[in-house]
């Protein structure tokens, strides 16, 4: 079965959940013209796409009646279960057609799930988990890691463009998640490492902005360090990702990894220093903020440094 392309002015857009980076990707969408219908369990997180012309609905049920493409950015698996599958969930007010985009982190089990109740109402599916935090989303210059139907994926290819920069589809249903997954597991051991390497310059009397001319650049830069490094020296531990939602999602890789059946004693380890971060009180911190946990267990005052 053909799927048109979606083109502002004709496809209209519904999006659902307006946090720190759906507020910016549903943000340039509609400055591509794409007339907008948006709903977040918070009204006042959606005033600034209000004020760029999108319209409000009072539940995802009511996005999906107004909407051919409902994409949705949530918290949790459950946000998720509840705004898509839900009673006055997105799929409830689907008409035969339309397409669901879940661009949460989410498990790939669900999205799976959400394809296949889905498709038994005549309506597509795709999982489209992403990564770049605040600053990628703000720039649309994420990476999108689709799950989903070759013709699906390519009529979306419009919308995937104004929020990203690497765009691939990765399989069917869940592939997009089973790749996010890796992702995070790849991040979760980076960010010890650089969380580390700074604690250690700094106890050794290093200039760590200068440090970071040297280190930044060479074999052992990433995104992490260069991105993530400056807002750590600074003490700005505001997030452009929630450690909550990072917890979340080494539980979701940790399940799957015990059903794929492998030991990933790295991940597990980076679990559990951010499982004592949020103890701390840092959940509604930035993921950077695990430098204030490995500076605790050396019983170092990160930010009266």
């Amino acid at each position: 079965m053909s799927v048109k392309t979606a083109a502002p002015g004709e496809t209209k857009i519904g999006w659902i959940g307006t946090g720190v980076m759906g507020r910016s990707m549903c943000g340039h969408l509609i400055s591509r013209g794409f007339a907008t219908t948006v709903y977040s369990r918070t009204k006042s997180k959606a005033d600034a796409l209000l004020a760029q012309g999108a319209q409000w609905a009072e539940s995802p049920k009511a996005v999906a009646q107004q909407s051919d493409v409902v994409f949705s950015i949530v918290g949790f698996p459950h946000d998720v279960r509840e705004v898509i599958l839900g009673e006055n969930g997105a799929l409830a007010g689907c008409s035969d057609g339309a397409i669901l985009v879940d661009m949460t982190t989410s498990e790939p089990s669900l999205a799976v799930e959400i394809a296949e109740r889905a498709a038994a109402q005549g309506v597509e599916s795709v999982d489209a988990p992403v990564s770049g935090g605040d600053v990628g989303a703000k720039e649309a210059r994420l990476s999108i890691m689709i799950g989903g139907r070759e013709p699906v994926v390519a009529a979306l290819m419009p919308c995937f463009e104004a929020m990203g920069k690497t765009i691939v589809r990765q399989g069917g249903p869940g592939a997009g998640q089973h790749t996010k997954m890796a992702n995070q597991i790849l991040i979760a051991s980076n960010m010890v490492g650089v969380c580390e390497a700074l604690l250690y310059g700094y106890q050794a009397g290093l200039d760590l902005n200068v440090v970071m001319q040297s280190v930044a650049s060479g074999a052992a830069g990433s995104w992490s360090l260069s991105n993530l490094g400056p807002r750590i020296i600074d003490n700005n531990f505001d997030p452009g990702f929630y450690v909550e939602h990072f917890i979340k999602d080494m539980g979701v890789a940790l399940a799957e990894s015990k059903r794929l059946q492998l030991c990933l004693p790295g991940l597990a380890l980076a679990h559990q220093l951010y499982l004592a971060l949020q103890a701390q009180g840092h959940g509604r911190d930035g993921t950077h903020a695990l430098q204030l946990a490995l500076a605790s267990l050396s019983n170092v005052n990160w930010r009266e440094r």
